[in-house]
């Protein structure tokens, strides 16, 4: 299953869905390292200021995450978790799109059309991007990612009119086993002041402090 904000968007589409990655300690001014990317500090903190004036000032985004029966909790409020939440998000889009590749499928710009126009009926594209944990303008980042899991599981043979049919859960337990190999292999280094990747739980988990000892090195 993706990361917790991840979660609340997808779900709105499908019935489940699977974003992952991994721990590490990427360079001073870098959030995350997906691959060779780069996500900086800098791009990472004003996605989050942006998110934060517009998720204020949207009710249909607030009305969504009251309503996602706390799926995403951590877009609660201001704090680190806003910044894990976004980070997820901008790493998954990544990885994303490499298991695209290993899956053998392209996502045309007529199916990305497509997921937006899913998402307007569940309650707007740029609204559900909001309540997601980020700004609008990544709105059609979000839609590729929820077209990009629909085009994955349907060529693992999901029936996607029928969301819980057995076809469509195992294409989905395929589509997690895949992006979590993906990013595995991808090396995603995550700075530890945002946390840590929870393989299991497939998102940037709370910080985790460690006590120095003598045999660490820290």
């Amino acid at each position: 299953m993706p990361g917790k904000s991840v979660k609340a968007a997808v779900a709105v589409v499908l019935a489940a869905g699977a974003l992952a990655g991994c721990g590490g300690s990427p360079k001073v001014g870098t959030a995350a390292l997906v691959g060779d990317d780069r996500i900086t500090v800098t791009d990472l903190s004003q996605t989050v200021r942006d998110w934060r004036t517009q998720f204020r000032a949207d009710p249909a985004a607030n009305e969504l995450r009251a309503n996602a029966g706390g799926v995403a909790p951590q877009l609660a409020g201001d704090s680190e978790s806003d910044l894990q939440g976004a980070l997820t998000l901008l790493i998954n889009f990544q990885v994303a799109d490499r298991v695209a590749r290993k899956a053998g499928v392209t996502v045309s710009g007529g199916q990305v059309d497509g997921a937006v126009q899913a998402l307007n009926q569940q309650g707007g594209a740029d609204s559900v991007t909001l309540a997601s944990g980020l700004p609008r303008d990544r709105a059609r980042d979000l839609a590729r990612l929820v077209a990009t899991q629909i085009a994955v599981m349907r060529r693992f043979g999901a029936d996607m009119d029928n969301r819980l049919s057995p076809a469509t859960q195992q294409a989905g337990r395929q589509w997690n086993e895949l992006f979590q190999r993906t990013a595995d292999g991808m090396h995603i280094e995550v700075n530890p002041r945002y946390g840590t990747y929870d393989p299991g739980k497939f998102e940037v988990g709370p910080i985790t402090y460690r006590l120095s000892s003598p045999d660490s090195g820290i």
